[in-house]
């Protein structure tokens, strides 16, 4: 063990694990624990489920949420040897790492770059609206001044939540920017 140590120094790096869907958090965290129980700290960095936070309205109510970016999968940083390997691999929950026929291959640099940039991208920007529609959509206004009215969506802002509808009104079409929880699909 030692001699891993030694050879490979600080040559952590980034796999990903296939793991059973929406347990993803529960086998982190047993992960974590069978690493410090095992004491091959050492040998382990971070252990991440890539997310990111979506503002969803349900019943008229704004709530942040955080979102799986990729279902089913774990990021982990580690040195690869033989005892790392077997204890990821008889974690419960986890099905194996991604890669050719069960040997496990390390993540491209700039995989793991455009993986934890937005991790750090993240954290600095605003959490993203939930919009259920898109571009050319008939929707139904359901509340304000055109209320019961039926138009295309012409624009969708994700930043600001708006839509830009248009609606016919006196037989000319007439865009009206809208907040995206005013209408609803027809």
């Amino acid at each position: 063990m030692e001699e891993a140590t030694a050879e490979n120094g600080d040559q952590q790096q980034w796999y990903v694990l296939k793991v059973q869907t929406n347990r993803e958090k529960s086998i982190r965290d047993s992960l974590l624990r069978r690493i410090k129980l095992e004491q091959l700290e050492e040998f382990f960095g971070e252990v991440i489920i890539p997310t990111e936070k979506v503002i969803e309205t349900k019943g008229g109510k704004k709530r942040t949420i955080e979102r799986k970016l990729f279902p089913g999968y774990l990021m982990i940083q580690m040195i690869l040897n033989d005892d790392t390997w077997y204890l990821v691999r008889d974690t419960s929950g986890v099905g194996d790492f991604t890669g050719a026929a069960g040997k496990p291959i390390a993540m491209q640099d700039h995989e793991i770059r455009q993986m934890l940039g937005k991790e750090e991208e993240k954290e600095v920007e605003q959490p993203r609206i939930k919009i259920e529609f898109a571009t050319g959509d008939v929707v139904k206004i359901k509340e304000g001044t055109f209320e019961s009215f039926e138009g295309t969506i012409e624009a969708i802002d994700q930043h600001t939540g708006k839509v830009t509808v248009l609606i016919e009104i006196f037989g000319r079409s007439t865009p009206t920017e809208l907040q995206y929880w005013q209408v609803e699909a027809v």
